[in-house]
């Protein structure tokens, strides 16, 4: 007690004599420091009172406690953020769209919403950022493109990958990098979130990504709230299915299908090109990539909705350029399909990778993958011997469902499509959809699957040049589906001439490129009927009337025919079908 007491006099001792000598204790100099740091930078009350209340706790602990070091990392965690430091938007919106179509070509929708939010920003002070939500496949310049949101509307940029995040904590650690509580927050594959046992980050960020609530977000570490309602959040994913349905109801989705193949070359034109002759040290004056070049690089060298791949085959293009300059090489090397051939080998793809003459029993589907818009291949043959209905490719639950319910439809209207009873019962149908590596699934190859299989029973040949997309019931309506601007612009790039589509789906063509409107002929339908009007290279007959037994008069085998209205309605390449002015709807078979 005597040793303590004494330490205890020496230490008063020292304080003083510091005092009279000018010089403060080292932590309560740090605490005072601390406590101007809090009072100047502009925090919340509530806050600054915490804040203070952890000060006053830390100058009661002796300076040796590891508490100490907790408290100080706290403080000043609480003093970097930045509560009231903002920048200024950009609020001109002739520069903003200039700025915008610099960095990127195409994307319409997307430049025109962002300019949107300036024009209300300009008029509205108290305007909530809204929650974006860019989807679509890789190399299309989802992540680019907050990048140069941020450059339009003058605020800092910050991203924040999710792929296989556990927790919401780094969102104030990202706004405390960015140095402004008003940055472009990019949240980069919100599809591909983690969730295991330490907890759901997709429950996490519900109140983050809520305009209603995230002026108050807490973060799990600090404990006080921060308002977030200044961030413009955008998040960017491949496919929205995956993303919960909690959290995509609190987005404002924007679909980026991917590019035409006219975009993809001026795009490489305007930007492409230009990066890799920086990246690879050369000049314009040494290498030239011809137009023809570039037409076969899009269409036989690469094949995807993005441009990935094609800036890839540009900077091979450039390595080979760059070594024949450091080798000596003065002249300029420009690069035709001859040249093309020679630096990158032959072509990988062919464009146009349809049937090559109109097939029985094989039909082209339409599809939307992680990459963008496909075609499939549906092929359906006939085999003698009564088995099972045979499915294979790994096809999943919903394509298995849609190929059964085409099966019924032709069954219950075999007399109908000229299909005797007696080819159901002695033979069995095997339908493959090739590539059986890749899982397969959803609803949209109904009539692809219906169509294949009634040319198998029936011998027309499909035509090699339609490709086509819709659900089917067992009425033999065709129902609408999704993802169509992505199915009709792969139509586009195998080479089909003509697409199949719901009728219900003709809204949605307003979105398709005039470009690909003047190349393709859209057919829209509404009942198998009139699918296969269209699809097949003949109408199928009726079986011919039977007598109908003693008793007089004859039976019509087709009397369960059904009453359409009229044929599909086309839309010549060039034409958007009217929104009035429909084609007679068919009566759906069957009914």
């Amino acid at each position: 007690m005597d040793k303590t007491q004494r330490e205890y006099i020496l230490r008063e001792q020292l304080k003083a004599i510091q005092r009279e000598l000018g010089e403060d204790d080292p932590q309560q100099a740090e605490i005072n420091e601390l406590r101007e740091k809090v009072e100047s930078s502009g925090m919340p009350e509530e806050v600054r009172a915490r804040a203070i209340k952890e000060i006053d706790r830390m100058s009661r602990i002796p300076s040796a406690s590891p508490e100490v070091g907790v408290i100080r990392t706290y403080v000043d965690w609480l003093v970097s953020l930045p509560w009231n430091t903002a920048t200024d938007d950009n609020l001109d919106i002739k520069a903003a769209a200039k700025i915008l179509d610099e960095d990127h070509y195409g994307l319409e929708k997307i430049k025109e919403r962002i300019l949107e939010y300036l024009a209300v920003r300009a008029l509205a002070e108290t305007i909530r950022s809204p929650i974006l939500c860019f989807v679509g496949p890789p190399g299309v310049g989802k992540t680019s493109l907050g990048r140069s949101i941020a450059r339009a509307m003058g605020r800092k940029f910050v991203r924040m990958s999710l792929g296989g995040v556990h927790d919401e904590g780094r969102v104030i650690q990202s706004v405390k990098t960015a140095g402004s509580n008003n940055p472009v927050f990019m949240l980069d594959e919100v599809d591909k979130l983690g969730m295991d046992f330490r907890g759901d980050p997709s429950s996490a960020l519900l109140e983050v990504l809520d305009p209603e609530q995230n002026n108050t977000f807490q973060d799990n570490y600090l404990e006080v709230p921060f308002d977030l309602s200044k961030v413009l959040f955008i998040t960017t994913g491949n496919l929205l299915d995956p993303i919960p349905p909690p959290l995509r109801d609190r987005m404002e989705v924007i679909q980026l299908p991917g590019y035409t193949q006219q975009e993809k070359i001026e795009i490489a034109r305007r930007f492409l090109i230009a990066k890799q002759l920086r990246n690879h040290g050369l000049t314009s004056r040494q290498v030239e990539i011809t137009d023809a070049a570039l037409l076969a690089l899009v269409q036989a060298y690469t094949r995807e909705a993005g441009v990935r791949n094609l800036e890839r085959e540009i900077a091979n293009i450039m390595r080979k350029v760059a070594r024949s300059v450091a080798e000596g090489r003065k002249r300029k090397t420009v690069v035709n399909e001859k040249k093309l051939l020679e630096f990158l080998g032959p072509p990988r793809f062919e464009f146009g990778e349809l049937e090559a003459e109109d097939q029985v029993g094989a039909a082209t589907g339409l599809v939307v993958t992680e990459a963008g818009g496909d075609v499939v291949a549906v092929e359906v043959t006939k085999m003698e011997g009564r088995e099972d209905f045979i499915l294979t490719g790994q096809l999943g639950e919903v394509m298995r469902e849609s190929a059964r319910a085409g099966l019924s439809w032709i069954r219950a209207n075999a007399t109908h499509l000229g299909i005797e009873r007696e080819v159901f019962e002695k033979n069995t149908l095997h339908i493959h959809v090739p590539a059986g590596a890749i899982p397969k699934d959803g609803p949209s190859a109904g009539i692809t699957m219906a169509t294949a299989i009634t040319s198998a029973l029936t011998g027309i040949p499909v035509r090699k040049d339609v490709a086509m997309t819709g659900e089917i019931t067992l009425r033999g309506r065709v129902l609408p589906i999704g993802g169509l601007k992505s199915k009709i612009l792969a139509a586009h790039l195998s080479g089909a001439r003509t697409v199949i589509l719901p009728r219900k789906n003709d809204k949605d063509l307003r979105d398709v490129p005039e470009e690909i409107r003047r190349d393709i002929r859209l057919v829209v339908v509404d009942s198998m009927d009139q699918v296969l009007e269209a699809a097949l290279r003949r109408r199928p007959q009726p079986l011919p009337v039977r007598p109908a037994g003693p008793g007089g008069g004859q039976k019509k085998a087709a009397a369960s025919e059904p009453a359409t209205g009229g044929g599909p309605a086309a839309f010549p390449p060039g034409e958007q079908p009217p929104a009035l002015a429909r084609a007679p709807r068919g009566t759906p078979a069957g009914i």
